[in-house]
């Protein structure tokens, strides 16, 4: 069926936040995200009572305090750098294409773009998840609502009368693509440009997942250690420069290691006393980038005998990092002409 408007649609595709940093707001927020099975994949039967009985009931009031510590009086961070990202690129790939955000969990909802884009009867939509590495749990469950909001398939047993679907693209994971590495060189080399000291090491940390994930076939190990490695060349590091590690876990099961706070807390016994921080998985800050690496992550750090620890901010607005991204658009958007 042809193209009923000829301008292309372009999905933003990020994670979510709360609307306000409340237990009220925590509530629908973190139990969206924690019954996705892409994110916790145990039998609903075992999960939901420990979900509903105790998670929902303890952790809301706990995280709010958290995301208090990062909102902005513009709202939370990560939906402030979205929207900058999205107005970025907008501009960079202009007016023959639509681009608009749309996050997994909470608002504005993958499900409510997608829909605004058919409204304005666009059926060509390619899809840019903010996540340069691949995992089931981010970019799986981002083609997981994608595909649910475009075909109309709600559960495996009920769809949608939906007559016409959009065609849909998704950009592939972009961990080791030119123009991401050289926006998170020029963040990195910016940021250290700025300050007064020189860094005993760098430290690379990604968000962790269960390692039973990658030993089941998650490539986001191999993914996140091609990131570091390729960074770590453009600023010209030698191999006693940097160091890795993976943050967040949640839960008993074991996670991927080395555990970043472990390699914090380790670092003083090293005689290492200040150290740049880097958080290339996030495209935009976020409550584990502020909080958990720049506030918590310095506490541990200065715990085991450091002194100063300096976080570089995400990709966010980096003009280098909208080049990028709009780099990386036009190059699946070919065969599709606005």
């Amino acid at each position: 069926m042809p193209a009923t408007s000829s301008k292309i649609g372009v999905l933003v595709a990020q994670l979510g936040t709360p609307e306000t940093p409340t237990a009220r707001a925590l509530r629908p927020y973190l139990r969206e995200f924690l019954s996705d099975p892409r994110v916790v994949d145990l039998n609903p039967l075992r999960w939901y009572p420990i979900l509903y009985l105790f998670v929902l009931t303890l952790r809301p009031k706990r995280s709010a305090a958290l995301y208090a510590n990062v909102w902005t009086d513009e709202g939370s961070p990560l939906m402030v750098h979205s929207k900058a990202q999205t107005r970025g690129l907008q501009e960079r790939l202009g007016d023959d294409y639509r681009v608009i955000l749309g996050m997994r969990y909470g608002e504005p909802s993958i499900t409510r773009a997608i829909r605004t884009l058919e409204q304005e009867e666009i059926d060509r939509i390619l899809v840019f998840p903010m996540y340069p590495q691949f995992s089931c749990t981010t970019t799986g469950s981002i083609y997981d609502a994608v595909n649910r909001a475009a075909c109309g398939r709600r559960c495996p047993w009920f769809f949608d009368r939906k007559r016409s679907m959009p065609a849909l693209r998704f950009v592939p994971p972009y961990y080791d693509h030119p123009a991401y590495i050289d926006a998170l060189r020029q963040s990195v080399a910016d940021e250290v440009a700025r300050l007064d000291w020189t860094p005993d090491r760098y430290l690379i940390t990604f968000h962790g997942i269960p390692k039973r994930y990658v030993d089941e076939g998650d490539p986001y190990r191999r993914q996140c250690e091609e990131t570091r490695r390729l960074l770590a060349r453009a600023l010209d590091l030698s191999d006693d420069q940097w160091l890795g590690g993976f943050q967040s876990r949640f839960g008993k099961e074991p996670w991927l290691e080395p555990y970043t706070e472990e390699v914090l807390e380790g670092l003083g016994a090293q005689d290492v006393r200040r150290i740049v921080a880097a958080c290339p998985g996030f495209t935009a800050d976020c409550l584990e980038t502020l909080d958990e690496i720049g506030r918590e992550g310095a506490e541990q750090f200065r715990s085991g005998g450091g002194e100063a620890l300096h976080l570089v901010p995400c990709l966010n607005d980096h003009p280098a990092w909208l080049d990028a991204m709009a780099t990386i658009a036009r190059a699946e958007l070919m065969g599709w002409k606005a």
